[in-house]
């Protein structure tokens, strides 16, 4: 169960990056709550991960899944640059994580 946690903890990280972008762009209350409960709850559910996975291997699964995530939402949503290098290099983190996970 501690696996699926650390991947609900990623998507915390990644609505939270999204609602910061929002935020950034149009400043509302509700936005800003939206930004604080998705951190909130990608940390509660990270911590919730740590009780039967590694800090190490938990922390960088959970940031680079944030990574990765955030990376496509800029760029399926956010008109981001997909260049062929950016998507090699997050090949890269998504070889990490797995690698992480397949050692532990």
């Amino acid at each position: 169960m501690a696996w699926v946690y650390l991947v609900i903890a990623s998507f915390g990280e990644i609505f939270g990056v999204i609602f910061i972008s929002l935020y950034v762009r149009k400043k509302t209350v509700g936005r800003l709550l939206l930004l604080i409960l998705s951190f909130a709850g990608g940390f509660f559910f990270l911590s919730l991960a740590m009780q039967e996975i590694p800090l190490g291997t938990a922390y960088a699964i959970w940031t680079g899944l944030g990574a990765v995530g955030a990376v496509l939402v800029g760029i399926l949503f956010f008109q981001e640059s997909a260049g062929w290098k950016r998507l090699l290099f997050l090949s890269f983190i998504i070889a990490g994580a797995v690698g992480l996970k397949i050692l532990e």
